[in-house]
């Protein structure tokens, strides 16, 4: 049974929904951590469970599912799929090894900056598809381990994808919810980013960069490659370079034109599937097509899925708005103490459940504060914490932002999975620094 405002009153049973679903989701996470089953099946059943147990039912099951997310991800696994034929991630490997001569630091680091520019850029799950083939295949060929690159690629991407409107779906969501512009974000955020993403670099280099060392000769192989041999099919290159352009023009202007991230990204790959097939046989086309289709990520996606769901049906009973209407209580209506608030709990949640859903929840409860705070100018800070918070705090746990999954599956079809608890020691106590960082930034420049 649902409430008059949408929210979950009773449930199979007669059991209470908030406790049902909160139990549920905590099941959830625990299986996830523990990796005995795969994440995708976890996930599905959990939001069948969702569903069987009444909680939500099947069409508000299917609202709960973000389709821009899901769209945006299948469109550009295909159009890497295609792309990665030409060559051209190859190319960029090497030339980027031969840049800093095959240092196995200097590799890290650039891989790091051009994640972190590129994420603000793009979307930063964009970036990481991009960008992690080339790093394993880097490290394959150095003999070096990719864990370090895959870490730093993890925090540069969600740390460069904080620092514009287009980077991060929290991001868009708090744009879009206040007319915040692109340059806004830029002009607020970025130059906390510069600083969080060079402080980032410092504990991973205690952990790794000081160990990292590769043998002379596989230096010395990687400095007689020839990047212009590593393009196989110049025809398809042109054809890539040419749509994922127009897609990344897509991405750029896309609110002017009044398209969604994941119908730009579908149709760049759809263009790019007709352009790979024009002139082949029936029988070709169905190879090529199924080629691109199989190289998605589909345990990622159908984890997403049901993730989405199941935090939808937490949502739906009212726990998320319960959860922050007390966070927001606890402040007292103090500016400085709610900002604080906001930023510390977004970013430990978002670290722990997905932050979309959790954002989705700040943003009326935000709005509402707009009378104690002298109105929609007042809430400026509390909309900074919000992103800072949800965006970096994503770097916490393998789960945290769409991006830390993209990678972990990209590891693990290499042959080097990324563990969940393993990660999550590492990076939690690294995030938690750029959120202190954070902290001392708001409290400088607007509090």
């Amino acid at each position: 049974m649902h409430g008059s405002e949408g929210v979950v009153t009773s449930v199979i049973f007669g059991l209470n929904p908030m406790w049902t679903a909160a139990i549920l989701f905590a099941i959830t996470y625990v299986v996830v951590m523990t990796e005995k089953i795969n994440r995708a099946i976890v996930s599905l059943a959990a939001a069948g469970m969702m569903i069987v147990l009444g909680i939500l039912n099947q069409e508000s099951a299917i609202r709960g599912i973000d389709f821009n997310t899901i769209g945006l991800l299948i469109g550009m696994m295909v159009i890497v799929a295609i792309t990665r034929q030409s060559g051209v991630f190859q190319f960029m490997a090497i030339w980027s090894a031969k840049k800093v001569n095959a240092n196995p630091w200097g590799i890290l680091v650039m891989i790091a900056l051009v994640t972190a520019v590129t994420s603000a850029l793009l979307d930063n799950v964009t970036t990481v598809l991009l960008v992690a083939p080339v790093t394993l295949l880097i490290t394959e060929e150095l003999k070096v381990k990719p864990y370090p690159y895959l870490f730093a690629m993890i925090f540069s991407s969600n740390i460069g994808g904080t620092a514009t409107l287009i980077g991060d779906p929290p991001n868009i969501m708090i744009g879009s919810a206040t007319g915040l512009t692109f340059n806004d974000f830029a002009y607020n955020l970025a130059p906390a980013i510069v600083v969080i993403m060079a402080v980032t670099l410092i504990p991973i280099y205690v952990l790794w960069g000081r160990h990292l060392q590769a043998a002379p000769e596989d230096r010395q192989r990687v400095m007689q490659f020839n990047e212009r041999e590593a393009i196989t099919d110049p025809c398809l290159l042109k054809q890539c370079l040419l749509i994922i352009g127009l897609v990344i023009a897509g991405f750029i202007f896309a609110r002017f034109l009044g398209l969604e991230a994941a119908t730009v990204a579908m149709t760049g790959a759809a263009w790019l599937l007709l352009l790979n097939n024009w002139g082949r046989n029936a029988e070709h086309q169905s190879e090529k097509v199924t080629h691109a289709f199989n190289e998605v990520e589909w345990i990622t996606i159908f984890f997403f899925v049901g993730l989405f769901i199941v935090v939808h049906g937490v949502d739906s009973t009212g726990l998320l708005k319960l959860l922050a209407d007390k966070m927001l209580a606890l402040t007292g209506g103090d500016l400085t103490a709610t900002s604080m608030v906001i930023l510390w709990s977004s970013a430990i949640l978002s670290a722990i459940i997905d932050n979309i859903p959790f954002v989705a929840t700040m943003i009326p409860m935000i709005k509402a504060m707009a009378p104690t705070f002298g109105g929609p100018e007042g809430l400026m800070p509390l909309w900074w914490s919000l992103s800072l918070g949800a965006c970096l705090g994503g770097n916490g746990t393998l789960i945290g932002a769409s991006a830390n999954l993209v990678v972990a599956g990209f590891a693990e079809r290499a042959g080097q999975p990324i563990r969940f608890i393993q990660y999550t020691l590492l990076a939690f106590p690294v995030m938690l620094l750029s959120i202190a960082i954070s902290t001392v930034y708001l409290y400088w420049r607007y509090l």
